[in-house]
């Protein structure tokens, strides 16, 4: 892991002493950290995620847009160190211990994780990742969606590099969602897009293309975020009925936290 660059940006807000080249922005410090992230000062375009990309190779920053619609980044609350480390959890442990039995929607016993899945021809993760950024502010999922840039090992660990906050009536300790979000990359090519104060969005390269398959992966987002299935205007009946109208062939979960 190289060192934290995001104090450069501090003092070269362009980004060239790390060759990059960034829109107009501002590096973040909280009482927990300095230099937590950089975010840009205006709402991002299209464009704007995979036009950060570089800056993974260039200096071990993450691409992630965040929403900003509801609260400013200072009242998240964000503490990366009140939380431990993603490589330190097993996946599968995580969700097992996170399964709630519910006799009208699952079985009692943890169903173990879902079989990986290998993406479309010519589907590359972070080309997916380009298009559902970009079609996030297309569609306006957020009237104050910032690009922005964290520090962090791989995609799957900017919650808990921020040290965010947004499951924390689920799981208060997000680098064990981080693990899972690990696993995730590596089964299913996931990218995490877009972060607000509770929700997340993740791009899928490589999404399950059976019912069965996407039931199994259901299950893995009941243990990950239960709100998202049992609350809200998106209820569902069933586990099943889940998994076919928002996991089958989707090429991006939401994840919402009450």
């Amino acid at each position: 892991m190289l060192p934290n660059p995001l104090p450069q940006l501090a003092d070269d807000p362009t980004g060239h002493s790390l060759g990059l080249q960034l829109p107009p922005g501002s590096v973040l410090d909280t009482p927990e950290q300095p230099a937590l992230l950089w975010y840009a000062d205006e709402p991002a375009a299209p464009d704007s995620w995979s036009r950060l990309l570089p800056a993974r190779m260039a200096a071990g920053l993450q691409p992630v847009l965040v929403d900003l619609e509801d609260q400013p980044l200072e009242e998240w609350g964000l503490d990366p160190d009140a939380m431990s480390y993603p490589g330190e959890h097993d996946p599968d442990d995580v969700l097992a211990e996170l399964w709630e039995y519910d006799e009208d929607f699952v079985d009692e016993d943890w169903p173990g994780l879902a079989p990986a899945q290998q993406p479309a021809a010519g589907t590359e993760p972070d080309a997916r990742a380009t298009e559902i950024a970009a079609a996030l502010v297309r569609d306006k999922w957020s009237s104050d969606l910032r690009p922005a840039l964290v520090h962090a090992r791989r995609s799957a660990d900017i919650p808990a590099a921020l040290g965010w906050y947004g499951p924390v009536n689920h799981e208060n300790d997000v680098a064990r969602l981080s693990a899972v979000l690990r696993s995730w990359e590596d089964r299913f090519g996931i990218r995490v897009v877009a972060i607000g104060f509770d929700q997340l969005v993740v791009s899928v390269g490589a999404p399950p293309k059976t019912l069965d398959d996407a039931e199994a992966v259901a299950a893995e987002h009941y243990s990950f975020c239960p709100d998202n299935i049992t609350q809200g205007d998106r209820d569902y009946d069933t586990l099943r009925a889940y998994a076919e109208h928002a996991v089958l062939g989707k090429d991006f979960w939401r994840f919402w936290w009450d």
